[in-house]
Parts: C-alpha cells; structure tokens; sequence
C-alpha cells in the first residue's frame, strides 16, 4: 500500500475529528493559510495554544489507552479483536506520541531561541 503525503493529511484530519480536536486550525497549518485559530491575538493566545496542547495531550492519551485495552482484549482471546488491529491501534499512538513529542521539542527550541535573544 503506497502512503501519500495527501492520505496522510486526509487521516490525520479524521483523527483529528473523531478526537474533537480543532481541525479548522490543522486545515489552515497544512495549507500554509492565515487563520484566525491558529493565529489568535491578545488574550486568547496563551488561552488556544494552551487548549490545542491539552487537546493533543488527551488526545494521544486516548489513543494510547485504546490501543492498550485491544492488546489486553487480544492477549485473552477475544475474537472480535484481530491482530490487525492491535498493530494499527499501536502504529496510531506510536505516530501521534512521536509529533507531540516533536511539538514539545520545537517549543522548547523556541524558547531557547527567544531567550537567549538580546534585550
């Protein structure tokens, strides 16, 4: 099966739907667009950025959560749970726990940078 860098995007954003998450953002990130969602101003700032953050925090810690309760299921034997799916449910949380992990890499980077600017 050949990935494309456009089915990926396609599944990200229905992930990102199926967990709630602010898709309008992803979208406007992914088309390089202005958006008001991913470029707040004043207050709501800190306020969206910290919600996106928590949103993607819950997020991977669901798919974490259902991948481990599909290996439990599948370790006792049920039958309605394949094997299948227990690598796919596994790959999905590997995949979002990388890209928070690398999120979390380029903020810290950032403030780093910012930092160590001069006044």
């Amino acid at each position: 099966m050949k990935v494309t860098s456009a089915s990926l995007l396609q599944e990200m954003q229905r992930m990102a739907q199926q967990s709630g998450g602010s898709l309008q953002a992803q979208s406007a990130i992914a088309q390089d667009m202005p958006s008001s969602t991913v470029t707040p101003t004043g207050n709501n700032a800190g306020q969206n950025f910290g919600q996106l953050l928590a949103d993607a925090i819950n997020n991977v810690n669901s798919l974490q959560s259902q991948t481990n309760d599909l290996r439990t299921r599948f370790d006792l034997g049920d039958k309605s749970v394949s094997i299948g799916d227990v690598m796919i449910a596994a790959q999905k949380s590997s995949i979002a726990f990388d890209a928070t992990v690398e999120v979390r890499n380029k903020v810290t980077d950032a403030y780093k940078e910012i930092m160590s600017m001069p006044i």
